[in-house]
């Protein structure tokens, strides 16, 4: 796995990550406009993912809001989750836990998901449960404090040992990477770190990221392939390649065969150079042009087993790649 300090795998690795979050990552953005799409992310598309993940035997890591582990919540003296130190973005002047409802999971709940985390667990497939903080504060907004990004670690961490769960990969809300010391004293081992692409670079406005992000799709551009980087803290950076792009917006105009290509290019890149493949997505953005998606979605896996069969390509979780890696250097 290391050899001289280097790391070499045998084969391709392909990873896939899964940012499972229902309202709480685009709460700012309007919770009607994107309830209904939540709705069908929890009564349909994790259903519909599983079976794929059956079917092709796929262990993928979820990364899972906090407080999705929870089946109810309520205000505590007239304060929802005062546990968490409120963060001061200049984007929101609300309370950050305005929108949140309180009360009880039903099938039609957006802010809670106990029961979807079970049914997650549950998969005949091992899946790996990672986080993806309490509620969505963005960690390398200078808006977080410490005292924020720490006080979301712990109830993260709190929520899912009542479950029995130890959470040990880490993705970062809307992918801006801040406080990883405070990862490593709780115990995370890896986090999906941005993707390798020049625009990516955060002195580079989004405008022109998502330009350029979309220009990538448009010409299938094979998506970078990577490799795992031990950060400062110690801790595994397992960045990622390319995401699944949704349908919705211009994106509609794009064929899902445009994605399964640029897709298939990473997949044969990384197996080519014995490289990690890391795709990633959020389960909402298979809601738009919904068998589309989930047609294209299967082509890819399937690409995946084919490989993986031929002996060209292994399948591993995040928690995988940190514990071969770590395991290698103790050797």
């Amino acid at each position: 796995m290391r050899k001289n300090g280097a790391i070499k795998f045998e084969k391709g690795i392909f990873v896939l990550s899964l940012d499972f979050e229902l309202i709480w990552g685009t709460a700012d953005l309007g919770i009607e406009h994107f309830r209904k799409a939540c709705v069908i992310e929890r009564q349909v598309v994790i259903d519909r993912l599983l079976q794929l993940f059956e079917k092709f035997e796929i262990s993928a890591t979820w990364a899972i809001l906090g407080h999705l582990f929870l089946d109810k919540c309520e205000s505590k003296n007239g304060q929802k989750h005062p546990e968490i130190v409120r963060p001061n973005f200049s984007w929101t002047k609300e309370d950050w836990f305005a929108h949140d409802p309180c009360g009880v999971e039903n099938e039609n709940s957006i802010h809670l998901g106990k029961s979807l985390v079970e049914k997650i667990r549950n998969c005949r497939v091992p899946q790996e449960i990672g986080s993806h903080s309490f509620s969505h504060i963005v960690f390398g907004d200078e808006g977080c404090s410490r005292e924020t990004a720490e006080a979301e670690i712990v109830e993260s961490i709190r929520v899912a040992e009542e479950q029995g769960i130890k959470l040990k990969s880490f993705v970062f809300p809307r992918n801006e990477i801040g406080y990883l010391d405070i990862l490593k004293k709780y115990g995370f081992r890896s986090y999906r770190g941005v993707e390798p692409n020049w625009y990516e670079d955060r002195k580079v406005s989004e405008k022109v990221r998502r330009g350029f992000r979309l220009f990538d799709v448009l010409r299938a551009a094979a998506p970078p392939t990577v490799l795992p980087e031990k950060d400062e803290t110690g801790m595994w950076n397992i960045a990622g390649s390319a995401m699944y792009f949704p349908m919705h917006g211009f994106r509609r105009h794009i064929p899902v065969s445009t994605r399964v290509k640029r897709t298939i290019k990473g997949i044969n890149a990384a197996a080519a150079k014995k490289e990690i493949f890391h795709f990633w997505f959020h389960p909402t953005n298979m809601v738009d042009e919904m068998e589309k998606m989930f047609d294209g979605l299967q082509q890819i896996l399937e690409y995946v087993a084919k490989m993986r069969n031929e002996g060209k390509l292994e399948v591993l979780t995040m928690e995988e790649v940190a514990e071969s890696l770590n395991n290698s250097s103790q050797n």
